[in-house]
C-alpha cells in the first residue's frame, strides 16, 4: 500500500507540475490562436480567393464583350458615315443638275416668249431633264440601298432565331 500512496503522491506532483507549466505557457502567449480558428480562417481565405477569381473571370468576359461591341459599333458608325457621304454626294449632284435644268428651262421659255423655237435649246432642256431624272433615280437608289443595308441585319437576325 505504501507503493500506491507513493504513486499517488508522484502523480499528484506531476499533475501540479503540468498545471504550473500550462499556466506558464498561458503567461508566455495568452493570445495564442486556437488551431481550429486558424483552420476556419484559412478556409474563409480560400473561399474569398475563389470568389475573387470568379469575379475576375466575369470582369474579363464583360470587358471582352464590351470591346467586341465597341468594335462592332465603330464599324457600323464608319459604314453609316460612308453611306451619308454617298447620299450627300448624290444630293449635291441632284442640286447641280436641277440648277442646270432650271437655267435651260428659263432659256427655253425666253426663246418661246420671243417666238423663236430654238431646236438646240429644246435639245439642251430635254438632255438636262433626262439627266435630272437619272440623278433623281440614282439618289433614290442610294437611299434604298441605305435602307436595305439597315434592314438586312434585322432580317438575318430574325432568320437566325426562326
Amino acid at each position: 500500500m505504501n507503493d500506491i500512496t507513493e504513486f499517488e503522491r508522484r502523480i499528484t506532483a506531476a499533475l501540479e507540475r503540468i498545471g504550473i507549466g500550462l499556466e506558464g505557457l498561458e503567461r508566455i502567449d495568452p493570445d495564442r490562436p486556437d488551431p481550429a480558428e486558424i483552420d476556419a480562417l484559412r478556409e474563409a481565405l480560400d473561399s474569398e480567393r475563389t470568389a475573387n477569381a470568379q469575379l475576375n473571370e466575369r470582369v474579363k468576359a464583360i470587358r471582352e464583350r464590351q470591346e467586341t461591341q465597341v468594335a462592332r459599333l465603330d464599324q457600323r458608325a464608319h459604314e453609316m458615315t460612308e453611306r451619308a457621304e454617298r447620299l450627300e454626294a448624290e444630293v449635291e449632284r441632284l442640286r447641280a443638275v436641277n440648277a442646270r435644268l432650271r437655267e435651260t428651262s428659263a432659256a427655253l421659255r425666253a426663246a418661246n416668249a420671243e417666238g423663236l423655237g430654238d431646236p438646240a435649246a429644246i435639245d439642251a432642256a430635254m438632255a438636262a431633264e433626262i439627266e435630272a431624272l437619272h440623278a433623281l433615280r440614282e439618289g433614290d437608289r442610294a437611299e434604298l440601298d441605305a435602307i436595305v443595308a439597315e434592314l438586312m441585319p434585322l432580317a438575318e437576325g430574325g432568320a437566325a432565331h426562326a
